[in-house]
């Protein structure tokens, strides 16, 4: 099987092997729910490394602006600190799900920071404190939230 890798990080075989097999998909709302119960708005699973590459291009833009602290992204290459939750490192990210409705700027992913193998899945959190995005840990790797959507 190809090793697939988006913005030059690798995706883990698992997700690779769903994408070939078609099986990464948009989940069904309940299970997600009882997965994810703190994530409120609607999201589209990205099926593609394509979608995934794209959109993951927005990552740069919050990360590069200072006004948009807000979003919590950095770059940890530029950072004199270890980049560590609530915030996301951007050259360490790669988007798997993003808003289904324009406007909402919420995102769920993958997270090497934790595994260049089997890295962790985390969302966007906009509910806990309105006033500013924090990245939460949804799953400890990739392979459990896929086991948990019954992927």
């Amino acid at each position: 099987m190809e090793h697939l890798t988006v913005r030059g990080l690798p995706l883990s075989g698992r997700l690779t092997s769903l994408l070939a097999q078609g099986r990464w998909r948009q989940p069904d709302p309940v299970t997600l729910a009882k997965v994810i119960p703190w994530f409120e708005d609607p999201l589209n699973f990205l099926t593609s490394t394509a979608a995934m590459e794209q959109q993951s291009r927005s990552m740069d833009m919050f990360a590069d602006d200072p006004y948009c602290a807000f979003f919590r992204e950095t770059r940890g290459s530029i950072s004199s600190t270890p980049v560590e939750l609530p915030w996301l490192d951007v050259e360490q990210a790669v988007l798997i799900a993003v808003n289904l409705m324009p406007g909402d700027d919420v995102a769920l992913a993958l997270d090497y920071r934790t595994d260049p193998l089997d890295p962790r899945v985390v969302g966007s959190d906009f509910w806990t404190n309105p006033s500013l995005c924090e990245w939460r840990t949804v799953a400890p790797a990739f392979s459990v939230f896929a086991a948990d959507l019954g992927f």
